[in-house]
């Protein structure tokens, strides 16, 4: 049987094309977007993409809130790291909980909702990184409305 064989790419060779096929959209004055993130933090991609995606729509001039709920709540934990709190016991190991810091340094708004921080996880007010809005259960469904009622660009992720 015939082999195929082709060089091997050299770091920094381009594999693909760097076209951008659709303008660069910013917001206009007023407009929202909402987050919503309801995902099992790490053990998958989807929260530190959403997180990403946040970060890159307030860039872009939108007035921007996440909100936590189900087991999202977790990926606002204070108190992780290893040996200590804050340390990292592996590159990268607290790059949501920073991510979540780098947001809400630029402007945004993050709520997590206490029932899935008391009643599912055992996690206190106390617990979560300093600056995230802990908010009643019942808050959720009215931070929807709100948000649906001002037309605001609304990402919902949930994953179980």
């Amino acid at each position: 049987m015939a082999r195929v064989t082709i060089p091997v790419p050299n770091e920094g060779d381009l594999l693909y094309g760097e076209e951008k096929l659709f303008p660069d959209y910013k917001a206009k004055p007023g407009d929202r977007a909402l987050v919503l993130m309801h995902t099992v933090p790490y053990e998958g991609s989807v929260a530190l993409i959403n997180m990403l995606t946040a970060t890159r729509l307030h860039r872009k001039g939108f007035d921007t809130t996440i909100y936590l709920y189900g087991p999202g709540v977790l990926l606002g934990s204070g108190s992780r790291g290893f040996p200590a709190v804050g340390q990292e016991g592996f590159p990268g190991a607290l790059a949501m909980n920073n991510q979540l810091k780098v947001i809400m340094k630029e402007g945004s708004k993050i709520y997590a909702c206490r029932f899935a921080m008391g009643m599912l996880y055992g996690h206190r007010e106390e617990d979560m990184i300093p600056g995230i809005i802990c908010a009643h259960p019942l808050d959720l469904l009215d931070c929807v409305i709100e948000n649906w009622q001002a037309n605001a660009l609304t990402i919902t992720t949930w994953t179980v």
